[in-house]
């Protein structure tokens, strides 16, 4: 008899110390597919699940695919309506022979700090103890025990920039096929230690201390019945107990080695942890060095504005530098003011506008700025995703402008949008290439993004609620001892969660 496997998914990364919150209009810009029209999914997580069963003749069983920018935490009403409408059609699709579940790993809900473990938990509910789940998370993900305990494995992505969503689904969905046809019996470790920081030094390319902890793991991957194996920078931007980074290893059976190896990788990050905190600079500082950088582009990585880390966009506070340094070389900033971008679309092309930008959707951050520049492109805000998470999907700015401040032009967006590569400034005819500053404001996708072009790159301290370093960060369910916090903790060693 043919296999059916069921395939469903909430997916998006949460912010707790600003940006807005993530309701179902967000997943509707993005994606949100129901019942077959999940199958039309070919890219990403989703689609390499797809593949694998396709090739495999199983038949899919699609329930709900939600995906979306990161934002604040996800509205109760939000996440209630998506889990109960996936949950739904999970019992109306019974019998499966196993399920999977392409989720990120650090969202939270208004009241819930756990949504990842409440769906994975939801869904054992309904099909019982043994069909088996396989879950797909991002390598930032926040892992908690109840992700481990109803959980058959849980499978990381490798990769950040994230280039490898597509394999990641192919490997989870290989990963079930060999624990239905009862090949493997997946047995999970999870140690991590107590460093939080930011992504900056998270590169899995290179020699950046996560791409060696990372390259330590695979290793592990060739030996003896270990199954896979993940490593975690965790997402800083949340606030929940127990929070971590570390390795998670499955093995087949064999519970003595998961949790050997998955404490020696958490003991290899710990060793590692002053690497993952970045040299910073202020705004000032850095404009200053950049124009006596020869040429351009000279990056100015406005990290804690990241919206693909849940920030709004919305801050200005290096736009405001280059401002004050009267700037006479091309530059290009993005901002997020939804009133501006209509205040442009009002005033039409060739106009000039009188206005205050930023820090109009976070005020927490900063003030607001007063311009006076002139219209000089309108935008209905589409873009198509080049790579990565969202390869080939339609990005969504909302009504957009390019504002022309002198030397400076500046993308006002009337949401954020995730930044993988420079898709929103082409999308609006601007060319990167050309500037001698470009503020980005993503804390990696930036180095395969202008890493070819880029003379300089200097890491900003702005505030935000995504910044380059959490020391400054006020954690409220995070307990200390942390790291960066606390450089020395007295016998530590790994917190180790088991399956």
């Amino acid at each position: 008899m043919r296999k059916r496997v069921a395939i469903g998914s909430i997916l998006t990364e949460c912010n707790q110390f600003g940006g807005t919150p993530i309701d179902i209009q967000c997943f509707e810009r993005y994606e949100l597919r129901r019942g077959t029209d999940v199958l039309e999914v070919g890219t990403g997580v989703v689609g390499g699940m797809s593949h694998v069963l396709e090739e495999n003749q199983v038949e899919i069983a699609p329930l709900l695919y939600a995906s979306s920018c990161p934002g604040g935490p996800i509205t109760a009403e939000c996440y209630f309506q998506l889990k109960n409408e996936l949950i739904d059609r999970l019992k109306n699709t019974m019998p499966v022979n196993g399920v999977l579940l392409p989720l990120h790993g650090a969202s939270v809900v208004e009241d819930l700090g756990d949504p990842e473990g409440d769906l994975i938990k939801a869904v054992r509910r309904v099909i019982g103890d043994q069909v088996p789940i396989v879950v797909t998370l991002d390598l930032h993900a926040h892992v908690t025990d109840e992700m481990i305990r109803f959980a058959d494995a849980l499978i990381a992505w490798e990769t950040y920039p994230h280039r490898d969503a597509f394999t990641t689904g192919i490997r989870g969905a290989k990963v079930l096929l060999s624990v239905i046809n009862s090949s493997v019996q997946p047995t999970m470790a999870m140690a991590k230690v107590p460093v939080i920081t930011s992504g900056i030094r998270g590169s899995t390319d290179g020699d950046s201390p996560f791409a060696e902890v990372m390259d330590t793991a695979k290793k592990y991957e060739v030996e003896d019945d270990v199954i896979s194996t993940s490593v975690f920078l965790v997402h800083p931007y949340i606030d929940q107990p127990d929070m971590g980074s570390g390795g998670l290893v499955i093995t087949d059976n064999n519970l003595e080695k998961a949790v050997n190896l998955a404490g020696k990788l958490a003991e290899q990050y710990w060793d590692k942890r002053f690497q993952f905190e970045p040299e910073i600079y202020t705004p000032r500082e850095a404009i200053k060095s950049g124009l006596e950088t020869l040429g351009g582009p000279v990056l100015l990585v406005e990290t804690a504005d990241c919206c693909g880390g849940g920030a709004a966009g919305d801050s200005v506070a290096a736009l405001s530098a280059l401002l004050e340094a009267e700037v006479t070389l091309p530059s290009l900033v993005p901002v997020v003011d939804p009133q501006v971008a209509k205040i442009c679309h009002q005033a039409g092309v060739g106009k000039e506008i009188r206005s205050e930008i930023g820090c109009q959707l976070d005020s927490n951050w900063g003030e607001p700025i007063s311009i006076i520049g002139k219209v000089t492109q309108l935008s209905q805000g589409d873009f198509k995703y080049t790579g990565g998470i969202w390869d080939g999907v339609t990005g969504d700015m909302g009504l957009s402008a390019v504002i022309t401040l002198g030397a400076i032009q500046v993308l006002v967006t009337t949401h954020g949008t995730y930044d993988w590569a420079d898709e929103q400034f082409r999308s609006v005819g601007l060319d990167p290439s050309t500037a001698k500053f470009i503020v980005v404001k993503n804390p990696m996708n930036y180095q395969f993004a202008y890493g070819d072009i880029a003379k300089s790159v200097f890491i900003l301290d702005t505030p935000g609620p995504t910044p380059a370093t959490c020391r400054h960060l006020n954690y409220e369910n995070l307990q200390r001892p942390y790291f960066p916090i606390d450089d020395h903790i007295p016998n530590l060693s790994p917190t180790i969660l088991t399956s």
